[in-house]
């Protein structure tokens, strides 16, 4: 199984967190679609054309790998995050402001909390997991 180093994995939820801040205490959606073009470019390149994973790599090149996650997970993660700047993207585009907001303050708080220690999408990523192994046993 391919692992990415943490410290990239954390330079991305860094890099969303921030982006959301400035949006939101800008009042700007167009920085959520900066940050959708980020995360999509990233993840259909495996983190090699994202710019927070680019800074990382420059500011932290000298440090041993100690933790890591999977590619996997990463993906996942990645995906959760692109459907909430996606959902946030149509909410202002239809004019449905609060709607925006929230779904922004979804990704937020993710991130916020991944920041933390606490990966929620991981806990998704489980569950979902757990969900298609138990159709599995149910229909063997």
């Amino acid at each position: 199984m391919r692992e990415i180093p943490m410290r990239y994995v954390k330079a991305n939820q860094l890099g969303m967190f921030l982006f959301v801040v400035a949006a939101l205490a800008l009042q700007e959606p167009w920085i959520i679609a900066v940050l959708w073009v980020i995360q999509v470019v990233g993840i259909s390149t495996e983190g090699r054309l994202n710019p927070f994973v680019f800074l990382a790599k420059r500011l932290f090149s000298n440090k041993a790998v100690t933790e890591t996650q999977a590619v996997e997970l990463q993906r996942f993660n990645n995906t959760l995050a692109i459907l909430f700047l996606t959902l946030s993207l149509i909410s202002y585009a239809l004019g449905w402001q609060i709607a925006g907001v929230a779904f922004a303050a979804m990704l937020l708080i993710a991130a916020g909390v991944a920041l933390l220690g606490y990966c929620i999408g991981c806990t998704i990523y489980f569950q979902f997991k757990q969900l298609i192994a138990r159709r599995r046993i149910k229909h063997s």
